[in-house]
């Protein structure tokens, strides 16, 4: 058994899906199920069930995913602690980031890397919500851009931005020309929201309900990028959203917003590393990276506007 076996077994788990995995790495799903065939093989008992959407973890998979992956972790750690014997910063650093913190600020986070550490090399994972904390807390990422929704007070957490929350619709709609809006007037707009289960979902229920009314869903998707187009391409709906991922389209004038106050609804934008305190030179390099650029932005998760 070699450590590889078990990283392509942790894939596996993670994703839930062979064909993925297959995807992921550009090669084909025989070649993935003969490798994990081979490893059952080894450990001598089904690690995967297979089902019609994939493949689920077996009760022995779920025992052998707990050692495996603290084995993997500490192999890495350990790999990374021998690199950095050299006077030269190297290694891989996982980050794993909201989707509205991919660009332009990972962007600018590797061409420093680029150029001041070519050695160190980004593998960058978008997630939503409590699937980066679960990443963070499994060690399938070193550190994570997140959303909270109350300032973050631990040594393991580092504030980066305050967002609030804007009402956004395509150009010329009278509710979003002006500067803010009152929460109660959302009551009956159609809306594209995030679909549920979502911590953001259940807050914006949440404050409607406070208020005395329901929020209505017109349309349901996770995707920032599905949620920007649906309401650029459609004048009679809206979207809650941060202004991190509209900001491109509220320059080019392909979308307009007002913030939401009565409540304000901040949110904050914090980077998280591992609670279990495994960090590596590479890691606090690439941590430092991303906090310089956020402060030279004033706080924003893009450079401000001349």
């Amino acid at each position: 058994m070699h450590i590889n076996d078990f990283r392509l077994f942790l894939e596996v788990a993670e994703m839930g899906s062979l064909s993925r995995v297959a995807a992921e790495r550009q090669t084909v799903q025989s070649h993935i199920s003969r490798q994990i065939s081979d490893l059952e093989k080894q450990c001598g008992s089904p690690l995967f069930r297979r089902t019609g959407r994939g493949v689920v973890l077996t009760e022995f998979g779920e025992f052998v995913e707990k050692r495996a992956r603290q084995w993997v972790r500490e192999s890495e750690v350990f790999f990374a602690d021998i690199k950095q014997s050299s006077k030269v910063p190297m290694g891989q650093v996982k980050v794993g980031i909201l989707p509205s913190a991919a660009h332009p600020l990972m962007t600018q986070v590797f061409k420093r890397l680029h150029a001041q550490y070519p050695k160190i090399q980004l593998n960058i994972r978008e997630g939503q919500g409590g699937e980066l904390d679960t990443l963070l807390d499994t060690g399938s990422v070193d550190l994570a851009i997140l959303f909270r929704f109350e300032k973050p007070n631990g040594q393991d957490e580092t504030l980066l931005a305050t967002a609030n929350t804007y009402l956004v619709s395509s150009p010329g709609l009278p509710l979003t020309a002006a500067d803010t809006i009152d929460f109660k007037r959302l009551e009956g707009l159609p809306l594209v929201l995030p679909r549920r289960p979502s911590h953001w979902r259940s807050v914006l229920d949440e404050t409607a309900r406070s208020k005395g009314f329901q929020l209505t869903a017109e349309v349901e998707a996770d995707s920032l990028r599905v949620q920007k187009e649906v309401i650029a391409a459609n004048p009679h709906l809206y979207a809650l959203l941060g202004p991190f991922s509209v900001d491109a389209e509220l320059r080019a004038g392909l979308l307009q917003a007002a913030k939401v106050v009565s409540p304000d609804l901040k949110r904050y934008v914090t980077l998280a590393m591992p609670r279990q305190g495994h960090t590596t030179q590479a890691d606090r390099i690439v941590s430092g990276i991303i906090k310089e650029t956020v402060a030279s932005w004033r706080g924003q998760l893009s450079p401000p506007t001349r």
